[in-house]
């Protein structure tokens, strides 16, 4: 997959929810840093209530996928935001086409659910990393932009460390080191996606798994549902990514993440392998890339991941 060069032409893709005042400001961040953008039609869009919470019809966003990754000229594709409907799009994708045509393609939370599909069905490395509406506009804090630029312009090859910024230091829960796969993202598409042709793959795996909104009853719902479907059997180790505004805890995201590890405890200390916690990926602020698909090295004494193969070619 090549790397994102200078000048290079970005795709506005909105998968999912609609953010259409976005669309044009986020082209301007984009020439701002040298990107030439595309918005795609659908980022222009919502629709009328019932779906006022989608960024046009599934043909016009699968169109809009389809277009920009089948497209020479562009060189990434970029989503403006999360929200909800990604999963609506999983059975019309063309996987060939997307097979044919791999780029970058980066987003997170809902977008989840087009990271599985990609992992089982395309097989290219995906970016769980900010997106254009819900993170850079917003104004996420550094390392935020300037480390996915770093790993989509290749920055980031073989046996490169990625650590979490010193004043955001991973907290070791299981200590130990692994290497598999990182797979995973957001834990309720996740679980959402059990049962179907598109649902995770954690064998010898390393499982990423983050989340926003949940109350600690309905995330440990969701782990056991996890751990009932198989999931957990296979894995290697564990990454804990930022489980922000946890419903029914008045504290702070820092104190309420620290109420989630005994939930996490309870599906991993037993089986062996290591996990990292607090690790700045997610809806928090910082949010890391993770290169999703890509084999890596989980290393609870450095608290960082080391990654065992290029992501894009320099």
């Amino acid at each position: 997959m090549p790397a994102l060069r200078p000048g290079a032409k970005v795709a506005i893709v909105a998968p999912a929810s609609a953010a259409p005042d976005a669309s044009d400001q986020a082209a301007e961040w984009l020439q701002e840093r040298g990107y030439a953008p595309q918005v795609m039609p659908a980022s222009r869009i919502r629709l009328q209530p019932p779906y006022d919470y989608l960024a046009g019809s599934d043909a016009e966003r699968l169109a809009d996928l389809h277009a920009a990754f089948a497209a020479p000229d562009v060189s990434a594709v970029w989503c403006l935001q999360g929200g909800f409907g990604s999963w609506r799009l999983l059975d019309g994708l063309d996987y060939e086409l997307l097979r044919r045509h791999p780029k970058p393609f980066i987003g997170y939370s809902d977008i989840t659910a087009l990271h599985l599909a990609l992992q089982r069905r395309a097989g290219f490395v995906t970016f769980h990393g900010p997106m254009l509406a819900q993170d850079m506009l917003a104004g996420k804090r550094e390392p935020t932009e300037s480390h996915l630029l770093a790993m989509l312009s290749g920055q980031f090859g073989q046996g490169a460390w990625i650590d979490p910024p010193l004043d955001a230091p991973a907290t070791t829960l299981v200590p130990g080191t692994a290497t598999g796969r990182l797979v995973g993202g957001n834990l309720a598409l996740i679980a959402a996606l059990i049962g179907s042709p598109y649902e995770i793959d954690t064998r010898d795996a390393i499982l990423f798994i983050e989340d926003v909104n949940e109350a600690l009853p309905r995330v440990d719902r969701l782990l056991n549902q996890l751990a009932a479907a198989g999931k957990f059997d296979g894995v290697k180790g564990v990454l804990v990514g930022s489980f922000t505004r946890i419903l029914g805890v008045q504290m702070d995201d820092a104190q309420a993440q620290g109420m989630l590890y005994p939930l996490i405890l309870d599906q991993f200390r037993g089986r062996g392998i290591p996990v990292l916690g607090g690790w700045p990926s997610g809806h928090g602020n910082p949010n890391l890339t993770l290169p999703l698909g890509a084999r890596v090295t989980l290393d609870t004494g450095r608290g960082a991941l080391r990654l065992e193969q290029a992501v894009v070619i320099r």
